[in-house]
């Protein structure tokens, strides 16, 4: 019996296996293109442009490296490229994770190992990085919430909880053209990857 296609050719030509991706099939343009693509909320948010998981992560990374200010570039590189398996996953909402069970965290870690690699981080982050990566992702999820995703204050505290004023102070959503938020993207990673 022939086995289903578990890969994916990318822009750049590479081929990707998803049941076993290698490091070098990973490129940090196919990674911000695919995110500059796929849109946070299942697509149900305010605006002219779809609010993407590239924008996302760019914001995850800003609350990190503001609220972990001892941290530096490489923990921020790892804050950067928290959702970057979704560039060929694409970003399931809780409720469907849950329903397709634990082979998609077995296929997002594979993802996530082989883009750490690549990038000169460890396969599995140190669980105090990873904590601290989650707690800026949750203000994210909190500030998106509110801001255009149609959540109340109170509805959204409820189920992200309360978050600090001094964290989303100056903080603010942009929606931008994907080819605009996909340069955003490789930019913020250069700059990172050159002081790791």
């Amino acid at each position: 019996m022939k086995q289903p296609r578990a890969w994916q050719r990318m822009l750049s030509g590479r081929r990707l296996d998803l049941l076993d991706p290698t490091p070098v099939d990973i490129e940090i343009e196919d990674i911000a293109h695919g995110l500059a693509f796929v849109a946070r909320w299942n697509g149900q948010t305010i605006g002219d442009w779809p609010y993407s998981v590239a924008e996302h992560s760019l914001l995850v990374e800003q609350i990190f490296r503001k609220s972990n200010p001892g941290e530096g570039a490489r923990w921020q590189l790892a804050a950067l490229l928290h959702d970057a398996p979704e560039y060929v996953i694409g970003d399931m909402i809780s409720p469907v994770k849950a329903a397709v069970g634990p082979g998609y965290g077995t296929l997002d870690d594979r993802l996530t190992a082989a883009i750490h690699i690549r990038f000169g981080l460890p396969a599995v982050l140190p669980a105090a990085i990873k904590k601290a990566i989650k707690a800026a992702d949750t203000v994210s999820a909190w500030l998106e919430a509110v801001h255009i995703a149609g959540f109340s204050t109170a509805e959204a505290d409820k189920i992200f909880g309360k978050q600090a004023a001094q964290l989303i102070k100056g903080l603010s959503i942009e929606l931008r053209p994907p080819v605009q938020v996909r340069a955003a993207f490789i930019a913020r990673h250069a700059e990172l990857l050159a002081k790791v």
